[in-house]
């Protein structure tokens, strides 16, 4: 039985461009002598659809695509492709998450996901009724047991605490099947690859039967998927992986145990680049820009942005604008340049000083008798905010934003600002990730100067200003942060672990007090188990927790 993995980059909404992308990966897997061929879940309508899932024409518009596909693809293997399809019945969610099987220019056999995660990003429940019972495929004289994505994340013996009661894969492995067939769209998150070949090797041995899966690959919105589908056999072990990051077709033979392993770097800071560069590029190609254009400071976080922008787009399409005042120093603007001129991407320098002089005359009244305060050091980061977008629109550039997530869970950003943008690229990754991750990639080139890695870093709003004469070192900062926003631990909790009180109990109300900002701030490309973004869901108005 030789089972085609079809790999695919889908954009939501788009049914025709997904159709195409299917239909043209179905007959080159029929070329390659695939029997049967898989795509990932909800392929048919892309991921994540969201409340396009509330319109009805949009579901009768799949429904028309489905049978198009049939018909286009008689000749072709049988096909089990992901999309929704109605509950006809006039009780619960009007929807399923569903796979159906394509074969002989006909629309065939429908099969339910059973497991609706509502956690993180996710949100099926909304959408979506659970399936009953186990869903299984009978197909040329085999039994194939068929599941969706969450339905393979509940095995009793593998998770410490399971998140639901039942396992739908425990039910269709007792119907006597001889395959486990799994389509998903399983965001990425750094090391979940590791976790989830050891996840499905475990269920593989436990049921003593082959599993494979399909996993979305792109960039949609705030999500990253990377890919890497697989199979195992019976004993749990991998005979094959597709590639990370990249659309990808590889084609098992499930009975000889024959497929490619793609060799990855499962490092975290190559997994954080490859994903960063996919989310630029397929955001920017989703939402029909060409090019970008960033600010360029001469820290590293904006170094990192740039870097990844011209791999992700070429450095042609990406253009640094240098905004000095009175306070930016001269290695600042010379560091910028060069490495600018490492990377091969453009520049533009627009000096605020004259500006800023002119917000001082317009102020001087009304801020008479007033100290001077963070209020004149924002005013400097709005003016040059206000640059930036109005070189995105005359331009039609997408601005990048290139704050760091230290900074954006203790609020050390400006609203209207450098916060300014339509993506956040490295706002998913700590201050101290930044810098693993530069280093990773000067390893390639060094087109980082140097001095951008060994200065202090520093907003240059003020004299000698420092980052670190607001916050804590950020080696103490982001542990603190991981446990507070990724593990979500209460400060007491923190503090038990051995960490300053005074510091703990302060980064933890600059946290709540910043939700505001968050709450404004340009979608975040998720590299972690919890982001600033749709999995991010706290209060504003709210006391200390």
């Amino acid at each position: 039985m030789r089972i085609a993995l079809l790999q695919i980059n889908t954009t939501a909404g788009d049914l025709a461009g997904n159709a195409a992308r299917i239909v043209a990966g179905t007959r080159q897997a029929g070329e390659r002598g695939a029997d049967l061929v898989v795509t990932p879940e909800l392929a048919l309508l892309g991921y994540l659809p969201r409340d396009l899932l509330m319109r009805e024409g949009f579901i009768r518009r799949g429904e028309q695509t489905l049978a198009a596909m049939a018909r286009e693809l008689a000749q072709a293997p049988s096909l089990l492709v992901g999309t929704a399809t109605l509950n006809p019945c006039d009780v619960g969610r009007p929807l399923f998450n569903s796979a159906v099987l394509l074969g002989g220019g006909a629309v065939g056999q429908q099969f339910h996901k059973t497991l609706l995660p509502t956690y993180d990003v996710f949100d099926e429940d909304r959408y979506f009724e659970s399936a009953r019972g186990p869903q299984s495929l009978d197909w040329e004289g085999h039994k194939l047991g068929i599941s969706i994505c969450e339905d393979v994340w509940n095995d009793r013996d593998f998770w410490q605490r399971r998140r639901y009661r039942q396992d739908p894969i425990e039910l269709v492995a007792a119907e006597g099947v001889r395959l486990l067939v799994n389509l998903s769209a399983s965001p990425f998150v750094v090391g979940k690859q590791m976790l989830r070949e050891q996840m499905l090797s475990h269920m593989a041995r436990r049921h003593r039967l082959p599993v494979v899966t399909v996993n979305l690959v792109g960039g949609n919105d705030d999500l990253i998927f990377d890919g890497r589908s697989a199979a195992f056999d019976a004993e749990g072990r991998l005979f094959a992986r597709a590639k990370g990051f990249e659309e990808d077709l590889i084609v098992v033979d499930v009975d000889a145990r024959t497929g490619s392993i793609w060799e990855d770097d499962f490092t975290a800071e190559a997994e954080v680049w490859s994903a960063l560069v996919l989310g630029v590029r397929d955001y920017a190609r989703k939402t029909h820009f060409r090019n970008v254009l960033l600010g360029l400071s001469g820290g590293i976080d904006s170094a990192l942005t740039a870097a990844i922008a011209a791999d992700a787009l070429g450095a042609e399409n990406v253009l640094g604008v240098l905004m000095p005042s009175e306070y930016s120093s001269a290695g600042s603007i010379d560091d910028s340049l060069a490495l600018a001129r490492n990377l091969g991407i453009r520049t533009l320098t627009l000096p605020i000083s004259p500006m800023v002089r002119s917000y001082d005359t317009a102020l001087a009244e009304p801020f008479r008798g007033y100290a001077r305060d963070v209020t004149e050091e924002n005013i400097q980061s709005r003016i040059r905010g206000n640059l930036l977008m109005a070189l995105s629109n005359k331009y039609g550039g997408l601005l990048l934003t290139t704050g760091n997530k230290s900074e954006m869970a203790v609020g050390y950003c400006t609203l209207y600002g450098d916060m300014n943008g339509g993506l956040a690229v490295i706002a998913d990754l700590p201050k101290t990730m930044v810098y693993r991750v530069a280093r990773w990639r000067n390893r390639r080139a060094a087109d980082i100067p140097e001095a951008i890695f060994t200065k202090a870093p520093s907003a240059e709003l003020r004299p000698d200003q420092k980052d670190q004469d607001s916050l804590p070192p950020y080696d103490v900062l982001d542990q603190i942060l991981e446990m507070h926003v990724e593990q979500s631990l209460s400060a007491d909790e923190i503090v038990a672990r051995g960490f300053d009180e005074a510091t703990v109990r302060r980064v933890v109300k600059l946290v709540r007090t910043a939700e505001f900002k968050r709450r404004q701030a340009a979608p975040v490309l998720k590299v972690t188990s919890r982001a600033f973004g749709t999995g991010w869901r706290m209060p504003i108005a709210a006391g200390p927790a």
